[in-house]
């Protein structure tokens, strides 16, 4: 199953590097389970969009570990992959771009075709570049953001919408961020998104691994921040399970607006065993 890991940390660029290499259930180890592909999506001081990724598994990509050392920005987004749909490809590997915002996904939908439909008539079928159904989603949730003349959220609402009544789906789980703002949805109740507010806990006990650790965490320890993950990365007990349904959204002062926009599930859910092999080994937690 894909890992997604999204941080905010309000106007203040930090680094991730705790959460991404060095945390007890890092995005790293968690690579170790999702061979595929990594990525890390960024903003540099101008708020412009930086992608760094490859169809490598983070612990063995040299790049990814760099990147975690050295990135600062004041939104991230990473992704480890378990392929589902498309192959191993950098185009196919999260996180995605498109109009300046960043994306990554964990679930599958069926009935591609009739998205890419969709996605013709609205114009934005140029915006795919691979075969992943994560790219056609945040493409409809681009051009669904479009027509909301830039309202992210209404764009996301319009469009998950859409896909719950045509489409059969699996899991939409997905984190979407700007320099400047953060969304997260948790939808249906297929895959568990995780959400801590605050500033992360002091790693324990002492020792010369977790001094090399506490060095690197300093730098987020006491900083307001909010995470979203897949799974707990640590043992702090924060850790919130987000509902099935739930879209949270992270404003540029870290002002946390949680709302219950798809109370039901989608006209058409999709089990395992609705899923190709490959696809449902992928989807297994």
């Amino acid at each position: 199953m894909c890992r997604l890991f999204g941080l905010h940390a309000g106007p203040r660029p930090v680094r991730a590097t705790f959460w991404l290499l060095n945390a007890p259930d890092s995005l790293s180890v968690q690579s170790r389970r999702e061979p595929d592909g990594a990525g890390i999506g960024t903003f540099d001081a101008a708020g412009k969009a930086r992608v760094a990724k490859q169809p490598l598994p983070a612990w063995e990509d040299h790049a990814f570990a760099r990147e975690a050392r050295d990135l600062k920005s004041t939104t991230f987004l990473a992704h480890v992959r378990y392929a589902s749909t498309g192959a191993l490809t950098i185009v196919n590997t999260h996180p995605f771009e498109q109009d300046g915002r960043l994306f990554a996904h964990n679930g599958v939908l069926h009935g591609l075709e009739r998205l890419d439909q969709r996605l013709t008539e609205l114009g934005v079928m140029d915006l795919v570049l691979g075969q992943s159904d994560s790219e056609r989603l945040f493409a409809l949730i681009t051009a669904e953001t479009r027509r909301a003349g830039g309202d992210v959220g209404t764009g996301i609402t319009h469009a998950v919408s859409w896909i719950a009544r045509e489409l059969p789906v699996f899991s939409l789980n997905f984190i979407l961020t700007t320099a400047t703002d953060l969304w997260a949805l948790r939808y249906p109740a297929t895959h568990e998104l995780y959400v801590l507010e605050g500033p992360a806990a002091e790693p324990a006990p002492f020792d010369a691994r977790s001094k090399r650790i506490r060095s690197r965490s300093a730098e987020l320890s006491h900083t307001p921040h909010v995470l979203f993950a897949t799974e707990p990365m640590d043992p702090n007990p924060g850790w919130r399970a987000m509902e099935s349904g739930e879209l949270v959204h992270v404003g540029p002062d870290l002002t946390v607006t949680s709302t219950l926009p798809f109370p039901a599930p989608p006209a058409h859910p999709l089990t395992l065993a609705d899923l190709e092999p490959a696809a449902a080994e992928s989807q297994k937690p």
